[in-house]
């Protein structure tokens, strides 16, 4: 049986680096910040834009053997079912019950 590729190192010593205490005056080497600066500051707001369709969650209950067929079609099995279910016409409702 073969050995198991290692995982990929950092190449840093980042012992060293986390035991490193910053010094007063290192802070020297910092510049100020000025009106101007920040004046030129571009914030941005992290994550993806808000849909203007957002999807609802849902409590659904399926067989086993139907959930398991979906997963085997790969990775967006989910998106797929989504995809499905929206081309299927609603069932025909009548009034009595």
């Amino acid at each position: 049986m073969s050995k198991p590729a290692s995982r990929r190192t950092l190449g840093s010593d980042l012992k060293r680096v986390d035991s490193h205490a910053i010094k007063p005056e290192e802070y020297d080497e910092l510049p100020a910040l000025t009106d101007e600066m920040l004046g030129r500051a571009v914030f941005k707001k992290a994550g993806r834009p808000r849909s203007p369709n957002p999807k609802q969650l849902i409590s659904l209950r399926l067989p086993p053997e139907v959930i398991a067929r979906w997963r085997a079609t790969g990775p967006g099995w989910q998106t797929r079912m989504a995809k499905r279910l929206e081309d299927v016409p609603p069932p025909q409702t009548s009034d009595k019950f």
